[in-house]
């Protein structure tokens, strides 16, 4: 089950000037950065209350976010949702007919096991699954 919006994640070009940007904005510094290898991302996340927002940068021409800037430039790239047990959300899922990117949780930023949903059954929103590492 969902329990909540965990993030909304946005795909930046310059992750200096994002940062600025968004400290600007939301009048709170930027609370963790974390480079997320296996995505080939560098994170920036800002907490406000309960809500969070992720910056994203590419850290190499391949990974998805340098793939996703190219293709649409830099805005909303997913909403993150929290959940209590991945493993049962992506069995649920499926069951549903929702397309996996990754069936397998993997680690993700923020000490979080991840899957993503294919945006061709989300009505074009990229959509990610977060379940706190324990």
């Amino acid at each position: 089950m969902v329990n909540k919006i965990e993030h909304i994640g946005i795909a930046v070009k310059n992750m200096d000037d994002a940062n600025v940007l968004f400290e600007k904005l939301l009048g709170v510094p930027s609370c963790k950065m974390e480079s997320v290898e296996s995505e080939g991302v560098l994170t920036s996340f800002f907490q406000t209350g309960t809500n969070k927002i992720e910056l994203l940068v590419a850290t190499n021409p391949e990974s998805p976010i340098a793939k996703f800037l190219e293709k649409k430039g830099e805005g909303i790239h997913h909403i993150a949702f929290d959940v209590d047990d991945i493993h049962a959300e992506v069995t649920r899922l499926k069951n549903e007919g929702f397309v996996l990117i990754n069936e397998v949780p993997k680690k993700g930023a923020d000490n979080k096991l991840v899957v993503f949903l294919h945006p061709k059954n989300t009505n074009g929103v990229l959509v990610e699954l977060c379940q706190e590492i324990k």
